[in-house]
């Protein structure tokens, strides 16, 4: 099943992700252009135009996140002593890591930045970081492998963390790690990840009876970044990130991984 799940939401989304798309409509146009179907394909190459217009003034994807980010406070307060603190992969590049034989870093960073401030704040507080590879095919190189470094340049004795590598998506992540940390109930957890991610990610940690509290890191949208703008390249990337987590609520909930389509927080 996690298997399955996995294939299908990679392929899925390769196919409906926005610059695929346009990229499909436009050799739809050349198709129909040889068959000498003028009409139709002028259709579809001004639909296409019109698209990217639009996507390059308007931050459609900033509108679509920005409920996402707002769903959970960013600096919450936490108690004064928590059991154990989890951060989701996504930080860190393992291929570049890997490559260049140090901690490559990626627009998530902050992920990373977050869960070792707070391992400083509670320095007897169980550490887990949750990360492998979500690629389809080229997978051998893992997230967790490669973080350790990164956490010593922040003085953080990797020793106490616990690395769970086998992961490929927020599910994994969340099913893996509750297995390898093994928390007890009345625990105090907290979880870190990217703002507009927590939500599916507590739905799926309070699905599998693992209450978490949320701490929302890595924000990109504000109330001056939403305006009219030129920006094709920001705003496609914008909207990916968007659709991608919007689409990822709706396919959870459907499959019943999440608790409810856009989840508040769980008792704890």
């Amino acid at each position: 099943m996690e298997t399955f799940f996995f294939l299908l939401s990679k392929l899925g989304w390769s196919l409906i992700e926005p610059e695929a798309l346009l990229l499909y409509l436009l050799l739809l146009a050349c198709w129909l252009l040889y068959r000498n179907q003028l009409r139709l394909a002028r259709r579809i190459i001004t639909l296409v135009l019109l698209l990217l217009l639009i996507l390059a003034y308007l931050p459609l994807g900033l509108w679509l996140y920005a409920p996402l980010e707002h769903r959970f406070a960013a600096n919450p307060p936490l108690p004064a002593a928590v059991d154990g603190i989890i951060v989701l992969g996504g930080a860190l590049d393992p291929v570049l890591s890997a490559y260049w034989q140090q901690a490559e870093l990626s627009d998530s960073a902050e992920r990373q930045i977050a869960f070792a401030t707070l391992a400083r704040q509670y320095p007897s507080a169980k550490l887990v970081m949750t990360g492998g590879n979500g690629n389809l095919f080229d997978n051998q190189l893992r997230e967790a492998d490669y973080v350790a470094l990164f956490l010593q340049q922040l003085q953080i004795d990797a020793s106490r963390v616990l690395f769970e590598r086998d992961s490929r998506n927020t599910y994994e992540n969340a099913l893996y790690s509750k297995q390898l940390a093994n928390p007890q109930p009345g625990e105090v957890w907290v979880l870190v990840t990217s703002a507009g991610h927590m939500p599916r990610a507590t739905g799926i940690f309070c699905k599998l009876n693992w209450p978490v509290l949320p701490w929302p890191v890595d924000h990109i949208t504000a109330p001056n970044s939403m305006g009219i703008v030129f920006d094709l390249g920001g705003h496609l990337q914008q909207l990916n990130f968007a659709l991608h987590e919007w689409l990822g609520l709706i396919a959870y909930y459907a499959s019943g991984l999440t608790t409810a389509l856009v989840p508040v927080q769980c008792t704890v």
